[in-house]
């Protein structure tokens, strides 16, 4: 029998393993996800032993939601066990989830540890809900019901028009774009004008699932025009300069970090985040008449399986408790018509 001991041991040399045989990162191919398929540059020192699949024996997997050494399960949060509030939020502040969560069990300390969240993107919370609330990563296949939906204001108030929410969208905190780059900034990147330079290799969020890439481009049209939206979005990612993201902008970190890329933008709280927790990633403000606001906004779902919790969360989102902590990661209190 295996101690812990003899597995903390033997762990160096699966990892080293798995690193043999995985070197090359098949991308799910649901949905459109990265048909190129492979990953380049510096690679992670631990690949997850996925097979392919092939040890899934489930016929009905849901969204395919698998990319080797960029999601092995971070983004799925609690048991699935009865849960008591499930909630689908956009990954957009997956780092603030967890001193939210511990502060609404703090108040309502019946519900402590019976609390499920995915913090995957918007778009493919959604697809997932249209999967029969199913998903499959890995070799592992579940179904969870979700009570909350949190995204973008006008995500939420869409879906809420569309019947698959129930009103009324609750708006929270809004958030600024930032270019983030590399602790020192060795591209000197100054602005978004710098982005479009041929040469100047970049991490972008994809359009196809992240809504972020809607007012990114908007603030490259205030900053460049049509042309500089053109060369980060088209022109350069046709010549390899624009690396798009094949799951969350949270990998623009883990690109810079790999030397895939010297700049990329994202939200301004995720590069306070890396900063927070001592990664070597800065970033180049965008000045207010380029940037583009975002709203969060989040909804109970229609038919939730707990509404009392639903309305519960919601509610606690705009709280002075939740507000202070999203402040911690720059995060604005949402005022209404701003």
């Amino acid at each position: 029998m295996m101690t812990r001991s003899s597995t903390l041991r033997l762990a160096p040399l699966l990892a080293a393993a798995s690193l043999m045989v995985f070197g090359t990162c098949a991308l799910a191919a649901d949905d459109g996800w990265g048909a190129s398929g492979e990953f380049q540059g510096t690679k992670s020192q631990v690949f997850p032993p996925w097979q392919n699949g092939a040890n899934n024996p489930t016929t009905s997997k849901g969204l395919d939601f698998t990319i080797p050494e960029v999601d092995n399960l971070p983004d799925f949060h609690g048991s699935i066990d009865n849960p008591q509030l499930s909630i689908f939020v956009g990954g957009n502040y997956f780092f603030a989830m967890a001193p939210l969560v511990a502060a609404f069990e703090k108040e309502h300390p019946e519900i402590k540890g019976r609390i499920y969240y995915e913090t995957i993107p918007p778009g493919l919370l959604i697809r997932q809900m249209e999967h029969g609330n199913t998903i499959t990563v890995g070799n592992m296949t579940w179904t969870v019901k979700p009570d909350v939906y949190a995204a973008g204001l006008q995500k939420v108030d869409y879906y809420v028009q569309h019947g698959l929410l129930q009103g009324p969208a609750v708006p929270y905190v809004t958030n600024d774009l930032t270019i983030m780059v590399p602790k020192g900034n060795p591209a000197h990147i100054t602005g978004l004008q710098d982005l479009g330079k041929p040469g100047v290799r970049l991490v972008m969020p994809n359009p196809a699932w992240e809504g972020i890439a809607r007012q990114i481009k908007m603030s490259l049209t205030k900053a460049g025009g049509p042309a500089l939206a053109t060369a980060v979005y088209d022109t350069k990612v046709k010549n390899g300069e624009t690396i798009l993201t094949e799951i969350h902008h949270r990998q623009s970190p883990m690109f810079l970090m790999q030397g895939r890329a010297v700049a990329g933008v994202t939200w301004k709280s995720e590069a306070i985040f890396q900063e927070k927790i001592g990664n070597p990633i800065g970033n180049v403000a965008i000045p207010a008449q380029f940037n583009t606001k975002a709203i969060y906004a989040a909804a109970a779902v229609k038919d939730a399986p707990h509404p009392k919790w639903a309305e519960a969360w919601v509610n606690f989102l705009k709280s002075p408790t939740a507000l202070h902590i999203f402040e911690e990661y720059g995060f604005q209190p949402y005022t209404q018509g701003k």
